[in-house]
């Protein structure tokens, strides 16, 4: 008599759905208390974004974006969840009541990317959270610096700008002198103000520079130094807008006002971008 088998549930089979369906709740209610610890957080920075610093509207979709291509390492690695990441938890959850208590909101905001690291490392473990380690970098670059710090970077700055464009509006035969972060001319005098430090293209071409180095560039070294690189470009970039205004300015005041002055702001920011691919090609032929 032939024997009989009993039909065998293949696990490999059914393991992934119930995996994911108990992944997908956790999602749901993590993401959940996020939102209700953070909703105010992420309403002022929206806000500020939409102000101010305009890059930042872009950078959780494409730290989502970066995460999800990196999705098969990811999951190469498995679980391991670790009761470690609880501690930095309740770092972050400090830090929120901090900021909160403190009205500052450089630290709530921080405390927001180290939560969100911190909830990874409790699930997942430290391995796969260095995976992640890009994104989560992304996501500091969302946080505007304090306006303590940004006031302490701009002022030289803006002197450096302001110098380097009454020599350069000299050399071009422009008369010209300068007092503190005032350039006088003939018609007009130009004064350089926070907005034209150069603060805000410097921290969209940093971002620039951790993108085309993630997507261009192999060794960890080489994309230090592609971010590095962008420090100059961004400083230089702005020199030149800042010098061209000037020489303009003496030819006609208006150039250097109203839809002038903001084209050429756009116009210099996507030199910068070509300059930091135009670095990045090069640092790519050196790995």
């Amino acid at each position: 008599m032939g024997s009989v088998t009993a039909p065998v549930l293949n696990p490999a089979v059914e393991r992934p759905v119930r995996v994911s369906l108990s992944a997908a709740f956790q999602a749901v209610l993590v993401g959940g208390a996020l939102l209700l610890l953070y909703w105010k957080v992420v309403a002022v920075l929206a806000t500020d974004w939409w102000d101010e610093s305009s890059h930042g509207l872009l950078i959780p979709p494409l730290a989502f974006y970066i995460a999800w291509l990196r999705r098969g390492a990811l999951l190469k690695i498995p679980a391991t969840p670790d009761f470690l990441g609880v501690v930095f938890l309740s770092f972050g959850c400090a830090l929120l009541l901090v900021g909160e208590f403190a009205s500052e909101f450089f630290i709530s905001r921080l405390s927001l990317v180290v939560v969100i690291a911190s909830i990874l490392w409790t699930f997942w473990g430290r391995v796969r959270v260095r995976v992640l380690a890009l994104p989560l970098l992304l996501l500091l670059t969302m946080i505007p610096v304090p306006l303590l710090v940004y006031n302490f970077l701009a002022l030289p700055l803006q002197l450096l700008a302001s110098t380097v464009a009454t020599k350069v509006a000299q050399l071009a035969g422009v008369a010209v002198f300068q007092e503190g972060n005032v350039i006088h001319l003939a018609q007009v005098s130009l004064g350089v103000a926070e907005a034209c430090s150069g603060l805000r293209s410097l921290g969209s071409l940093l971002v620039m520079g951790l993108l085309i180095g993630f997507l261009q560039c192999k060794r960890v070294r080489s994309r230090l130094v592609l971010v590095l690189m962008a420090i100059p470009i961004a400083i230089g970039v702005n020199v030149f807008r800042v010098s061209g205004t000037a020489i303009l300015a003496d030819y006609n005041y208006r150039l250097s006002v109203g839809f002038y002055h903001t084209f050429s702001g756009w116009l210099v920011f996507l030199a910068g971008m070509a300059l930091t691919f135009g670095v990045a090609k090069i640092v790519q032929r050196t790995e």
